[in-house]
Order: structure tokens, then sequence, then C-alpha cells
């Protein structure tokens, strides 16, 4: 709470004023199209939006962070709700057994971060994270397929969304086809007229009004809430705290409420870390789990969905001009002020509409980048990832993570362990911090030290190097060239390769010049195999050994500063180049 009153300042206030409102702007149609896609209807979206999205901005670590309803989050949500339903029979008498679970949930989340486990998050291997958000997209895309024609959901997920595909002929809405088609094609050509007003609210106050004004109620489906859509401030749900008081029940909801609770912490800390590159600041994860934990706790206290740190609204507040909690706050409070006059539209927005949108956000969701590199990457990482892919989608989330993790941490052992067999160079990771200056570079940097920094990898580099060497060179000193010696890294593995690649692109962002020095073996093949290696480091700065690095850059420093090399260390270093 200090934190939040400590950002009350003039200087970012503006800023902070158009990010907020902007980002609630967008969350607005998103969050709406979560609840809908869960049994607790529309107006449940709203709610966890609300609470979470201030409370999250008030006690989280993450200044510029903007949290509601995530696609993850909601996925694991429908199921909750779904097993709350199956297990007391009917969605009213379920609701305090699906909100008690989130309720717990949240408080998972926050004891993550009071025994200070969210710096354990880098330790989540890239091919996890890829195949598990690349799950989570396809899930929504599969389970829209009928919203998107006209019809209600079939249950089960993915699996009875196939089970039910031979309905398709008879479901057939050609009319709701159309709108969702119009939302889709607004959602992606509307930002090319202008950015300043985000699409996907475009696309549902507009369609909302088309289907309005010219189609009947029994022609277009719109939102099932389960009666009149309610209006004013929600009414706290205390009967959750009923379901604590059986031991039995407990058991029951543990599990659940531990998936969502790794889940919004992984979801909300992968956002955190965009957060931070954004604005080249450094969250507290600990403190950013808490601040989650909480406002998933009082979600659930007013009926509402859990969720997380919300990537892509995240980003548009910080480039909107977001930059302190306050952003956050602005945009809870701007749906608040909208809940207490929304009831009676939300009642008329087309199911077709929110499908639309969903299905775009399944598609941002996926990780082209990890899938178009599948046959380019270590086979070890590409197998892991197809494996949580197709787990996440067909059986379980929590199991998908589970197996992903340890299927992981089994291939690495055994590429390394090949490593050590093969006699190559196998010392474990050093301290990132601390840099010793190898034999070969002595007199080059006592002369030309301010110029230029080299970074030593030694060993393999794996996923849990990739934070470590993130941090690294956010933490660089102001120098004209980088120098990153491989020539001690026998294995490189999918986030280790997109690590070096977001080091590299930052570096040259900063007018910092890129050489690697000893690329060799497995390595350099995984470079040139995602084009790092020519793509964004040319040929030309890759060299085999450090002495013909330092002559490179002796003849840069030479050339910018208008004089002749010097004879006594140019001649046969420029030859060697």
């Amino acid at each position: 709470m200090k934190n939040f009153f400590q950002s009350w300042t003039l200087k970012y206030f503006r800023g902070d004023l158009f990010g907020g409102l902007t980002a609630g702007i967008v969350a607005l149609p998103l969050c709406l199209a979560f609840g809908e896609q869960t049994e607790l209807g529309a107006i449940a979206g709203l709610y966890g939006a609300m609470a979470i999205g201030v409370i999250a901005a008030v006690f989280g670590g993450t200044p510029t962070q903007i949290s509601g309803p995530t696609a993850p989050m909601t996925v694991v949500s429908a199921v909750v709700i779904a097993e709350g339903i199956a297990y007391s029979g009917s969605l009213e008498t379920g609701i305090p057994f699906i909100l008690a679970t989130f309720f717990l949930a949240g408080l998972l989340e926050s004891l993550l971060g009071v025994f200070k486990l969210g710096k354990f998050i880098r330790f989540i291997p890239y091919s996890v994270v890829s195949g598990f958000m690349s799950g989570i997209g396809l899930i929504i895309i599969i389970t829209q397929l009928f919203p998107f024609l006209g019809v209600h959901a079939p249950s089960g997920g993915p699996l009875g969304t196939f089970r039910a595909l031979h309905e398709i002929p008879e479901a057939f809405n050609v009319w709701s086809v159309m709108i969702a088609v119009s939302t889709i094609i607004i959602i992606y050509v509307f930002p090319r007229v202008t950015k300043k007003i985000p699409s996907a609210l475009v696309a549902l106050v507009v369609l909302t009004l088309v289907t309005f004004l010219f189609f009947k109620p029994d022609i277009i489906l719109q939102l099932d809430s389960g009666g009149p859509v309610p209006t004013g401030l929600p009414v706290l749900q205390l009967g959750l705290f009923e379901v604590f008081a059986d031991w039995d029940h407990w058991l029951h909801i543990f599990e659940y409420a531990l998936t969502l609770a790794f889940l919004g912490g992984i979801d909300s800390l992968l956002t955190s870390v965009v957060a931070d590159n954004m604005t080249k600041t450094r969250h507290d994860s600990d403190k950013e789990l808490i601040g989650q934990g909480i406002g998933n706790m009082g979600a659930a206290l007013i009926g509402g969905l859990p969720g997380a740190g919300a990537t892509m609204r995240t980003v548009i507040n910080i480039r909107a001009g977001g930059r302190t909690r306050i952003s956050g706050v602005i945009a809870g409070v701007f749906l608040i002020i909208v809940l207490l006059g929304l009831g009676p539209v939300v009642g008329h927005v087309p199911n077709a509409v929110l499908a639309g949108i969903l299905i775009t956000v399944g598609i941002g969701i996926i990780d082209y980048k990890g899938m178009r590199h599948l046959r380019k990457i270590p086979k070890a990482d590409a197998i892991v990832l197809i494996i949580v892919l197709l787990l996440t989608v067909f059986v379980d989330l929590l199991v998908a993570v589970a197996v992903g993790m340890v299927l992981a941490t089994v291939l690495f052992m055994k590429n390394i362990s090949d490593v050590i067999e093969n006699k190559a160079y196998s010392s474990p990771l050093q301290d990132f911090a601390r840099e010793r200056t190898w034999t070969d570079e002595k007199n080059f940097l006592e002369k030309y030290g301010q110029h230029v920094y080299i970074k030593h990898l030694d060993g393999p580099l794996f996923f849990g190097f990739a934070s470590r060497f993130k941090q690294m060179v956010e933490a660089l000193p102001d120098v004209r060239y980088v120098v990153i010696r491989m020539d001690r890294v026998p294995y490189v593995d999918q986030s280790g390769l997109y690590a070096l690649e977001e080091a590299a692109q930052g570096l040259l962002d900063r007018g910092i010049k890129v050489a690697f020095t000893g690329l060799q073996g497995q390595p350099k093949n995984m470079l040139n195999g995602i084009n790092l290696v020519p793509g964004l480091i040319g040929h030309q700065f890759c060299f085999t050994n450090f002495d013909a690095c330092a002559t490179w850059i002796l003849g840069e420093l030479n050339r910018k500063s208008g004089r002749a090399p010097e004879e006594d260390e140019s001649e046969e270093r420029f030859r060697e180049i």
C-alpha cells in the first residue's frame, strides 16, 4: 500500500490516465467474452476484471501490469465450473464450491509469493511454456467453433466439440457466421485505419448495434446470462466459506485450486517480464504473486472469474503512457463505472461477436515462433513442446505442465550426459554477475576496455540460464561493442537460443555492435537453424577466436577515430580476418 501512494505523482499521471482508460476499454469486450465462455456468464468476467484489476494494481509488484481474466485462466476456470456443477448437481448449488476453488487458488498464489517462490519462474523451459500457450490457443479456437456457427458450444471442451462435429450441418446459421467473420475482419483490419480506438471494442459495439437493429433474437443467438444481467455493484458471496468447513470439500477442490494458482503465477510473471523489457524496469516477482493472489480472492468474493496479468492489456497500457500502478487502478475503476449502467446492454451482445473476438485471441496466443523452429531447435525441445501441446488440448492442463517439466529435465540431463561422454567441456555455469578476464584478453581490455564488454559463457546454455542472461544484458555498462565468447559452450537448448536472440536484438536496438567468438558444434548449428546467424548477427561478426575479433574491433575504433591502425597491433590481425 505504501508503494501505491508513492505512485501518486503528477509527472506520470497524464500517461497513467490515458493508459488506464485505454486498457480498460480493451478489457471490456475481452472480459465479457471470457465470462461468456463459462457457465457463470459474461458478467462474471466483468466482476473478475474489476476486482483483480484494482487489487493487483495496488498490492502487486509490477507497476504497469493490467490484470483480469485471461485466456489460459478462463479455460481452466471453465473446467472448474463444469466440475463444480457435476459435483453438486446444478449451477446454483455448485457456486459455493466453484467460488471456494477460486478463493483457495488466490490464497495459494499469495503463499507462493510469501514463501518467495516467484524467482523459480525462470526454471520453466521455453518448450513447456510454448506448448502450453499454443495448446490454450487451440482450445479457445476449437471450443468457439459452435458459437461461431450460431449455437451453444457442447460440453466436454475440445473433445466434446470433436464428438459433436457431425451436428454442424444442422447447426449452421449463415447469419451468425457472417457476424463472426465480420468481427474477425474488423479486429484485424481496423488498426490500419487507426490504432487509437481498440478494434475489438469497435467490433463489439458496431456489430451488437447491427444485430439489435436488423435481426430478431431468435435469428442471432445472444448471450445466455441465466436471466436478467445484474446492474449495480456485485453482492458478496460469503457462502463460499461454508465449503471450507468440510475436509472432503478441501480434497475435491485443492487440485484445481493449485492448478489455477500456478497458472495464474506463470501467466502474470511472464507478463511482468514483458513489461520490464518495455519500461526498462525490474518487477518484484514475489510481490506480484501476492498481489495477484489477493486480487483473485477478491474476485471470488464477488462472484468473478479468476485472472492474471494480461499481456496485451499491459502492453497497450505502456504504449498509451502508463508508468505506475495508478494506471491499473484507473482501468479497474473504469470497468466499475461501466458496470453501473451496462447490465441491460450486455444481454444484447451476440454470441457470434464474442466468438469472433475469442478466436482472434486464440490465434494470437499460439506461439508461431516456436512452431516455426520445430525442425531447427534441439529434438528434445521439439518433443517436449509437441507433447505438452497435445496434453494441454486433449488431456489436462496441469498434467501437461507436469509431464513437460519432467520430460524437459530428463532429456536435458541426457543431453548433458552425452556431452560429458564425448569429452566436451562441461563445467557448470558460473556466476553471471562476475566476469573474469581470460588470458588472451588482458592486454586488449587494459587499453580498450572502456569501449568493449566481453561476456564469457561457460558451460551449457539451458532454460535455467535464460533469465539470468537477460538480467546481465539489461545491466550492461555503456559500451560500443559486446563480445559473446562461446568457446566453452557445448550445448544450447531452445530457451538458451531465444535468450541469446533477445539479448542480441536488445543490444543492437541500443546501437551496440555484437560479435560471437568460438561458436562451434551444436550451438553453431542451432543459431544457424533459427537464423540468428546470419539473420541477426552476420557471418562477418562471428570469429573463430578472440584474436580475430579484437583485430576487427581495433579496425573499427581506428576507422572512427580517423587514424591508421598502429603497425604493431594491426597488420597480422587484419590479414587473419
